[in-house]
């Protein structure tokens, strides 16, 4: 019985791990480019090397959030390809002072000052270009969080969002930075989805547990190369067979890479199984069912923050009309009072927002607004407390905001000549009113590469191989998972039942 047992554990351990292998390797190394983003911004891909799907065409892949009509008419458009001055159809590169990669020149927001100096929200941190300057300054903040979502005015004065803080300036230089007060109901809870996700990346346990599941993908590489070693070795010995120096060699290299391979595996063996688990969860279908669960708060980890809107703000506006703050958050609307020192209030009517998060609130009247998602595209009336689709007129049915729809909505534009333009993930630039389409020109086309820090993205949530399984790739991260933990417990029992006794 134990030998039976034991052939079957083999076959689980040896063809699958073969299969896995390679694809193994790939999570690794992706996932330690994703895990330090800041280190490889600089890094850029050319798209041409890319699959189809990754190149630029009419606007697409959010090359565009928005745009900015400044004192002096002039026009600037913004998002992933960075900052640039429109004028008609040619366009002008407006990036000069933001350092070197694509990664920094990903916008969120672009603003002006009545003192004419431009501000801009990045990846990583606040950036401004003097009225009458020629480059793009970095700005301190009295913050460590560098990843910007929002600016905006209200009155004269800037206001600053990241995903934790907000930050208010009379001057775009004195910066002070407001906790905003916990909702209503408030409790101590965080998403299980986003506690998997930051025990996935070791980021739950801040800088050393990102360095431990660094560690944790070499590991993995080291794994799966002396895996493929130990079977290609007898192949390799026989066909030095005549050598009897060498085969012997051979061998000897075999029993050493075997131990050192057992060895590794089950000193790592539980991290390995715990981090893969919390990774097959991360996309569907395993998302699904937890999508929107809480979980309490680890104690002593980056969750268990005293900030009830940790890494939870998106985008917001100041609205004259209402004396409020609208702030889109992971938990849906608020509305803050103006000194954001009481409790906010939640909207009671709100329409869908993508877990992606809100990419338009663009005000269209008095109390009213364009919302935009990768859950389409909405009129929000606030005083009449009404939802309604932009492009059916009708009453969404669910507010609780799919995923995504039919409209892939990343941006918006009203441009200096009155144009209103859509900006959709897929089908790219959508005018509203004369059907009249900016070319892609070859400027902005040669200016935007790919950053390495999202080609490893689209490696470890198998996109990258959309186009060659279609919709199935899908299935690519929970698949392979399943099989990782196949070939690391059937690995592990093989061991224990085959070595642990001698």
């Amino acid at each position: 019985m134990k030998n039976r047992s034991l052939r079957l554990f083999r076959k689980l351990h040896k063809w699958p791990g073969i299969v896995i292998a390679v694809l193994a390797i790939l999570f690794a190394l992706s996932g330690v480019v994703m895990n330090h983003r800041s280190l490889f911004s600089s890094v850029d891909v050319n798209r041409s090397l890319l699959p189809p799907g990754y190149q630029y065409e009419n606007w697409n892949l959010a090359a565009v959030k928005g745009n900015l009509v400044t004192q002096d008419s002039s026009e600037l458009i913004y998002g992933s390809i960075g900052v640039w001055k429109r004028n008609g159809e040619d366009f002008s590169d407006f990036n000069q002072g933001f350092p070197d990669g694509v990664d920094h020149r990903k916008i969120s927001k672009l603003a002006q000052m009545p003192d004419g100096d431009l501000f801009a929200a990045t990846l990583f941190g606040l950036y401004k270009r003097p009225a009458k300057g020629e480059n793009w300054e970095k700005v301190a903040i009295p913050i460590r969080e560098e990843r910007l979502t929002d600016l905006f005015l209200k009155q004269d004065s800037l206001i600053v969002l990241s995903r934790s803080l907000l930050l208010k300036s009379a001057n775009g230089k004195d910066f002070e930075c407001i906790r905003l007060p916990e909702p209503e109901g408030y409790l101590r809870k965080a998403g299980l989805f986003q506690t998997l996700w930051q025990l996935h990346s070791g980021e739950l346990f801040g800088l050393p547990g990102k360095l431990f599941v660094d560690v944790l993908g070499l590991v993995t590489i080291f794994l799966a190369v002396t895996g493929l070693l130990h079977f290609f070795f007898p192949k390799i010995a026989r066909r030095r067979k005549e050598k009897q120096k060498a085969t012997q060699k051979l061998t000897a290299a075999r029993r050493l890479n075997l131990r050192w391979h057992n060895v590794v595996g089950y000193v790592a063996i539980a991290f390995l199984i715990i981090n893969t688990t919390a990774g097959i969860f991360l996309r569907p279908p395993l998302l699904i069912p937890i999508a929107y669960c809480k979980v309490g708060l680890i104690p002593g980890t980056t969750l268990d923050n005293p900030n009830p809107w940790f890494d939870k703000l998106r985008c917001g506006t100041w609205d004259e009309e209402l004396g409020k703050f609208i702030l889109s958050t992971s938990e849906g609307f608020y509305f803050f009072n103006e000194s954001l020192n009481e409790k906010p209030q939640p909207a009671t009517i709100e329409p869908p927002v993508s877990v992606m998060g809100c990419n338009v609130l663009q005000q269209t009247a008095p109390a009213q607004y364009l919302v935009g998602s990768f859950s389409g595209l909405f009129i929000w009336d606030i005083r009449k407390n009404v939802v309604v689709d932009a492009f059916t007129g009708k009453t969404p049915i669910n507010t609780g905001g799919r995923p995504i729809s039919d409209h892939l909505i990343s941006g918006y534009a009203e441009t200096s000549e009155g144009d209103h333009i859509l900006f959709d993930y897929s089908q790219g630039m959508q005018n509203l009113g004369e059907n009249r389409n900016w070319e892609m020109p070859a400027n902005i086309l040669a200016s935007s590469p790919f950053s390495l820090w999202n080609t490893a993205l689209e490696i470890h949530t198998g996109r990258i191989f959309e186009h060659l399984v279609g919709p199935f790739y899908i299935l690519y991260v929970p698949l392979s998972g399943l099989c990782l933990l196949m070939v690391l417990i059937s690995g592990f029992l093989i061991w224990w039942k085959a070595y642990k006794g001698k």
